[in-house]
């Protein structure tokens, strides 16, 4: 019997299907079903213990950024605690335009996605707009723990970091924190 691709590749995705349905089945009867635009979104959902998160950009609790941020820039968890040391966490900064964060370092490597604006960063200990590197909505950075680096936002500018806990920020000028004025 002589089995052609597209038979393969519509058995693979009826089995796909199957094994999707069964997986998400609590007992009765389940469908996918694919949402309209205008159809109310489900609220963030997190299952104990194992920090999952599903949600949408709608469902951020955004409020102002820790005290150890410059003024002005706005806060929001997406998965995890970023106070606890040694667990995964996902958060968005937004900056206004213009926005700068002074030099400092980070005690984990931080992974930072450019969601828009445009995000400037540059590597060293003083701020030079000579040395920024603009990253664009779906750029990416790693910035290694204990590298020192700056940035600044062109437009209103939203990054996702997500890191290992503790996120702080050790500001390579003490007279930048904050939270020491």
């Amino acid at each position: 019997m002589k089995v052609s691709r597209l038979t393969l590749r519509t058995l693979g995705i009826a089995l796909l299907a199957a094994i999707v349905t069964t997986a998400c089945s609590d007992g009765a009867s389940s469908k996918l079903t694919a949402q309209s635009p205008r159809a109310p979104r489900p609220r963030a959902a997190r299952s104990e213990g194992a920090q999952h998160a599903m949600g949408n950009s709608d469902d951020l609790n955004w409020g102002p950024a820790p005290a150890i941020f410059p003024a002005g820039a706005m806060f929001a968890v997406v998965q995890g605690d970023p106070s606890v040391p040694g667990e995964i966490f996902t958060v968005r900064l937004r900056f206004p335009n213009g926005y700068i964060l002074p030099p400092h370092t980070h005690p984990t490597d931080e992974h930072v996605t450019v969601l828009r604006g445009t995000f400037g960063v540059g590597l060293g200990t003083v701020f030079s707009a000579d040395g920024l590197t603009l990253i664009q909505p779906n750029g990416f950075i790693t910035a290694p723990k204990g590298m020192a680096h700056f940035a600044t936002a062109r437009g209103i500018t939203e990054v996702q970091v997500h890191a290992i806990g503790p996120f702080q920020l050790t500001y390579v000028n003490p007279a930048d924190d904050p939270t020491k004025k």
